[in-house]
């Protein structure tokens, strides 16, 4: 049985390889195309490997490539730094406990509610574990069950958000996708991971057009304009950090 993380290196490179035309790396368009992108046989070339070493790659079979292989993929499929540390770490096999939601201590918890900015401490799953009256003001954490506090479902399947964030909806959602990608295949398989995407399959249609184009992003400070009910217009600066206490807990801070 195909492990799912092999099955997701596979499906990366596949989406790459798609998006490139033979233009972008220097090939002729030759014969006409049945379908938009590379060939896998164009792609081994690029690469410097065999071209069914390349289709076992691709289809997810336990293969495990060198690190000179990955490069030479990286350098193939013109990959961004951000993707080309996706494919080096997905073709990683480390040991993996199931996935269990994880606990703030205490004394986060009591960091996030002495902070007058808004302030919410998530896990790898993007579960949201605690926050300050502050974030609950504006995002409304504590009005939502506890299954549905992720910050995922929060964006893409609430239609309050999309009230929240108007016209930049789309631009954060899609960008929340891409980020989540990266995490999401380390951990494909597992039961907690495949119920969240079913979840966000069943309650957005964005979500399903583009977790299909596995874009893979980094995370990185930022900024949001939100258009909240009662506060109006706002521009909030965020940045997030891993704690020391657990490096699977992540503290989110908006400012202006």
């Amino acid at each position: 049985m195909t492990d799912p993380r092999h099955a997701e290196f596979g499906s990366f490179l596949r989406s790459r390889r798609e998006k490139l035309t033979p233009d972008a790396v220097g090939l002729a368009a030759g014969r006409r195309r049945r379908t938009a992108g590379l060939r896998r046989e164009e792609v081994a070339e690029l690469a410097g490997i065999g071209v069914d070493w390349y289709i076992r790659l691709e289809q997810g079979r336990t293969v495990k490539p060198s690190s000179s292989t990955i490069d030479a993929l990286a350098r193939a499929l013109r990959l961004s730094r951000t993707e080309h540390a996706h494919l080096k770490a997905l073709a990683r096999d480390p040991a993996r406990k199931p996935f269990v939601r994880e606990q703030v201590p205490v004394g986060l918890c009591e960091l996030v509610q002495s902070l007058n900015q808004p302030a919410y401490i998530t896990g790898r799953r993007w579960d949201v574990l605690a926050w300050n009256a502050a974030a609950d003001e504006i995002f409304g954490f504590s009005r939502l069950a506890d299954e549905d506090r992720n910050t995922l479902l929060l964006v893409l399947c609430k239609p309050d958000a999309r009230l929240l964030f108007g016209t930049h909806w789309k631009q954060l959602a899609r960008r929340m996708v891409a980020q989540f990608r990266a995490t999401h295949d380390l951990w494909a398989g597992d039961p907690a991971f495949v119920d969240l995407i079913e979840r966000l399959r069943d309650g957005s249609r964005e979500f399903r057009q583009w977790w299909a184009a596995h874009d893979v992003a980094g995370l990185a400070a930022g900024e949001k304009l939100l258009d909240h009910p009662s506060k109006g217009h706002l521009t909030l600066k965020y940045a997030t950090f891993q704690a020391n206490d657990d490096p699977a807990l992540k503290l989110a801070i908006y400012y202006t």
